[in-house]
């Protein structure tokens, strides 16, 4: 169950053929979402949420991520995990992203602040009592600034099934190239109602978390809101399961097929 918040928000890793335009999200979208181990069993739930704010006089986008274990793995597996990232609302670029976890006894405290001109990371662990600077790629996005610069830049009219794409982010201390590939559209049936969806199919690392690099399929809606709907993962031992269960705030309509 390690990293169980991660991996529900792996469909942050996808990009494909960027163009400015109308915004798919604003200040007061709220997600919920709920997690199962083995499809039957409860795991715990995750949430992501934004708000207007501003850091150091630049109109951002503060967006908090937290990720907690529920029932019974909370026992013997106790997760609470939090996640935080400063984005400009121009260019949808981060400033500042913060991890703060503790995953069964493994923690770390990392507050990351973003030179997006000189392309730097300034990486301050907080645990360990550490401080570097890391040369980044330009343009970097952080794990969970990149949901927000695709949601916003993804061009649904220019899909391929097949189509494989890359994006450049910044995880802990190093720069993590993702793969993805896309695999078609698909209506699925979620908590509320049937709801037409992109799927994609991002590729891990294979070993202890993950069966294989083919081991996780995610669905997002095919409205402007661009809803991650779903997520899927084979791991080393069991399986993991995240649905959207709870949604406000939207700047859209969401589009629902069939009502439950």
């Amino acid at each position: 169950m390690k990293n169980f918040f991660l991996i529900s928000i792996a469909f942050l890793t996808m990009q494909i053929n960027f163009a400015q335009q109308e915004s798919s999200f604003q200040g007061g979208e709220w997600f919920k979402f709920k997690m199962s181990y083995s499809n039957w069993l409860k795991a715990g739930n995750a949430t992501l949420s934004v708000k207007d704010a501003k850091l150091d006089n630049k109109e951002v986008y503060h967006v908090l991520g937290k990720g907690w274990t529920t029932g019974m793995i909370k026992w013997f597996f106790k997760v609470t995990d939090r996640y935080e990232s400063y984005i400009d609302k121009q260019s949808i670029l981060p400033y500042k992203f913060i991890r703060n976890i503790d995953e069964g006894g493994h923690t770390k405290n990392l507050e990351i602040d973003f030179d997006q001109t000189n392309n730097k990371a300034y990486v301050n662990d907080k645990k360990r009592k550490t401080k570097k600077t890391i040369e980044t790629k330009p343009n970097i996005q952080d794990m969970v600034s990149t949901f927000y610069y695709l949601r916003n830049n993804l061009e649904v009219e220019n899909l391929k099934k097949g189509d494989e794409v890359k994006i450049d982010m910044f995880f802990d201390e190093e720069n993590y190239g993702f793969k993805l590939k896309y695999l078609g559209e698909e209506t699925i049936d979620t908590d509320f109602g049937r709801v037409e969806s992109l799927k994609f199919r991002p590729y891990v690392m294979a070993g202890r978390v993950f069966k294989e690099e083919e081991s996780l399929t995610l669905w997002v809606s095919k409205d402007k809101n661009k809803l991650p709907l779903r997520i899927k993962a084979d791991l080393a031992v069991g399986s993991l399961r995240a649905d959207l269960e709870g949604y406000k705030g939207l700047k859209h309509p969401f589009k629902i097929v069939v009502n439950n």
